[in-house]
């Protein structure tokens, strides 16, 4: 087995689970399945596979960046809720 049943407890305690002596028998041999597969996938060879390929090709969505006029700040604040000067008013949420 790649996994223990104290390696279960310490992730369910990490993850602040509350697990059945039935759910910890469930899934440390669901985990173990897991990593076994996770084993078998190391031994494919992947030389000369690129990271990231895709099937189809893919090219980048976003615009070029261009310098524009910004909308000034009444514009900004024209719809804020509260505003100090020119400036946002949030509430505090430091004490």
């Amino acid at each position: 087995m790649k996994i223990t049943r104290e390696e279960v407890e310490h992730v369910a305690r990490l993850a602040r689970l509350a697990l059945t002596e039935e759910e910890k028998d469930t899934l440390t041999g669901q985990m173990d399945a897991i990593l076994a597969y996770v084993d078998k996938l190391n031994e494919l060879n992947t030389d000369g596979v690129v990271a990231t390929s895709h099937a189809v090709p893919m090219e980048n969505a976003f615009r070029e960046d261009v310098v524009r006029p910004s909308i000034g700040i009444d514009n900004a604040l024209a719809n804020a809720p509260a505003r100090v000067e020119s400036f946002f008013r949030v509430p505090k949420v430091i004490e």
